[in-house]
């Protein structure tokens, strides 16, 4: 049976959270490129890791363009060498084994990710907690595929149709996240929302946006189930 729907999960916030790490290897990509830290954090809830890395370029007033590639190219290293410390220091969201589990055995739909990660470091994020035997990631979109989150529902629309043959719109699509940001790309791409507040964002900050959704997390699975299965 081709799948009917396609579920794409941001993964910081939402699937999973990578500890003290995930905010320090940034610092330790930048330094290794620039030799100096910058002295200011930047929020990083919803946005991609070029969009980040921009940013604090930006605070150390480096606008050489060879920076940001370099960055990310330390940032994807420091991460892989990370991994162990993600997996002792982070943990899975709430409910999100249980629903990830339970969904992948519907075959009307396909599970993937659309995330701000860059597609290596996503992929070393979902490993440390084995979320990744769920997710089909190679139809997944990705910072690495564009700085603007918004671009990213017909990317990962693209990908699944010549990856593996299904044509799917952006009406059966959903968006599954926990920021604005996320309602933000899917409202651009023309797919539903369901947000959870199991990142930066308080539940009554998510409730007021407009997503078809919003939830205090994934736990519930039937619930949630029934809700992204909703109308299939």
């Amino acid at each position: 049976m081709a799948a009917k729907r396609l579920l794409l999960f941001d993964i910081d916030g939402t699937l999973v959270r990578a500890g003290p790490i995930g905010a320090a290897v940034f610092n330790r990509a930048i330094e290794a490129v620039l030799g100096e830290v910058p002295s200011e954090r930047v929020r990083m809830s919803g946005k991609t890791d070029p969009q980040i890395v921009r940013e604090y370029l930006a605070l150390v007033e480096s606008d050489d363009p060879s920076h940001l590639p370099a960055v990310l190219a330390h940032l994807e290293r420091e991460l892989a060498g990370a991994a162990a410390q993600i997996a002792a220091d982070g943990e899975t969201c709430p409910g999100v084994p249980e629903l990830l589990a339970t969904l992948a055995t519907d075959e009307r739909l396909h599970l993937s990710v659309l995330t701000g990660n860059i597609a290596p470091n996503a992929v070393v994020k979902l490993a440390a907690f084995g979320l990744e035997k769920w997710l089909d990631l190679e139809s997944g979109a990705y910072g690495s595929d564009s700085e603007d989150r918004r671009d990213l529902v017909p990317v990962a629309l693209g990908r699944l149709a010549s990856l593996r043959g299904v044509h799917l719109t952006a009406d059966d699509t959903w968006v599954i996240g926990d920021t604005p940001r996320d309602y933000q790309c899917a409202e651009a791409g023309g797919a539903h929302c369901l947000l959870v507040a199991t990142g930066g964002y308080a539940f009554d900050e998510l409730a007021v946006l407009g997503a078809d959704a919003a939830l205090p997390d994934l736990t519930g699975t039937e619930a949630v189930v029934g809700l992204l299965t909703y109308g299939l």
